[in-house]
């Protein structure tokens, strides 16, 4: 017997169809011998009509109401799960995020989770109880109810596991598992057996749109177990594991892109000391995340070019609150582009081995393809490249370093 907290995302609860198959694969789980706690995130679309409503009454509204109001949509779910299980003979119950109660700061509308009381929950497990849980939510200090912003559901059923003690987190998706790179650019992506949470936690933050990044992080500091799979088919997903789980690892794991990079670049700036901070402080202020960074110093050593690349959604953020410094900065032009495509090439085996970021700018350079700006860590490389050379990059480092499937 084994405890099993299993989180079906909106594509898999998208209509009472879909939430009768969810509702199958729970009493399945159940007829094993499990224990089983259910996360849902709210049918498709719910939440983008809830977040609208609340927009046409309100340009500027009170982020306690906006999250009374889209906390709903996982509301719904979780209790038409509750029903369709119930009506299936299986002992069911909905728990809303503040009966449990899952507490989480006061941010409201990206609230974090500071700690669960599940004591009655797992005593409701231990008896065979099934507990159906909306995603997304917590309670906040002041007993109003919070949202965790967008993909919280996947935070809600880890940090839920972590409460629990569960053997395993279970994630459904609309694909069945982790791929070497995306699968609609590279036909011959392979899917992993495992991966580390490192390496996961890397490629969620660089594009990879499987997990959310939050929920890997909890996963990893918790030691908790995940599996990514679909629910829309019966193959073997992917578990996300401590790398102690794994026999012989990979040099690369895998390829990731994210489109939603924008490239700014101050021109002539002065060379002084306090530059760096004076331009990324009022950034920070304006809760603007700085991701890849690169400085050119001109001949005299008087002014800088300076590189750096932030969300699509901050670029215009960004570019007001910069030129509302241009007097303290002194620079002489500011250019942007968003026509712009981040690549990383990921893996745990990079620590150990030599080599990897000059094979991925010598298969670029063999295709024409001109690098921006480059960063690294400790498994990963990233490049800035133009756009257009996104999948023609992917395929060739794909290739270049043995991912394709025989």
């Amino acid at each position: 017997m084994a405890r099993i907290v299993q989180k079906f995302g909106g594509t898999s609860v998208a209509d009472i169809e879909r939430i009768r198959a969810v509702a199958v694969r729970v009493k399945a789980e159940v007829d094993a011998g499990n224990e089983v706690a259910v996360v849902v995130s709210a049918m498709a679309g719910v939440t983008n009509q809830l977040v609208g409503y609340v927009e046409e009454v309100a340009t500027l509204y009170d982020a306690r109401e906006y999250d009374s109001v889209v906390a709903t949509g996982e509301q719904v779910t979780s209790g038409l799960l509750a029903l369709v299980l119930q009506q299936m003979g299986v002992e069911a119950r909905s728990w809303l995020g503040w009966q449990i109660p899952i507490h989480t700061d006061g941010a409201h509308g990206k609230a974090r989770i500071s700690r669960i009381d599940a004591d009655e929950m797992d005593q409701r497990l231990k008896k065979g109880h099934v507990a159906v849980v909306p995603g997304f939510q917590g309670l906040g200090p002041d007993n109003r109810i919070t949202t965790l912003g967008r993909g919280g559901s996947d935070t809600s059923a880890v940090a839920l596991a972590a409460a629990l003690g569960a053997d395993r987190c279970d994630i459904y998706t609309d694909v069945d598992g982790v791929y070497t790179t995306d699968p609609r650019i590279v036909p011959a992506a392979r899917k992993l057996d495992k991966i580390t949470y490192e390496e996961m936690l890397e490629m969620a933050s660089v594009g990879a749109k499987v997990l959310q990044t939050r929920a890997v992080e909890m996963a990893m500091k918790y030691g908790q177990r995940l599996q990514v799979l679909s629910s829309f088919s019966d193959e073997p997903g992917t578990l996300v594991v401590d790398e102690d789980e794994i026999v012989e690892q990979e040099l690369v794991s895998g390829i990731a892109y994210s489109r939603d990079e924008a490239k700014i670049t101050l021109v002539k700036v002065r060379d002084k000391p306090g530059v760096a901070a004076a331009i990324f402080g009022p950034l920070a202020d304006a809760s603007i995340n700085v991701d890849m960074i690169v400085q050119n110093v001109s001949d005299d050593g008087r002014a800088t070019d300076l590189t750096f690349t932030v969300t699509m959604n901050d670029l215009d953020r960004a570019v007001a609150t910069i030129e509302s410094f241009r007097d303290d900065l002194g620079y002489e032009d500011l250019v942007h582009d968003s026509k712009v495509v981040k690549i990383s090439v990921i893996g745990v085996g990079m620590r150990s081995h030599a080599g990897v970021a000059q094979q991925m700018f010598q298969t670029l350079a063999e295709k024409g393809i001109n690098i921006q700006v480059i960063s690294t860590s400790e498994i990963k490389v990233s490049v800035l490249v133009e756009e257009e050379y996104t999948e023609l990059a992917v395929r060739a480092l794909h290739t270049a370093y043995g991912l394709d499937a025989e």
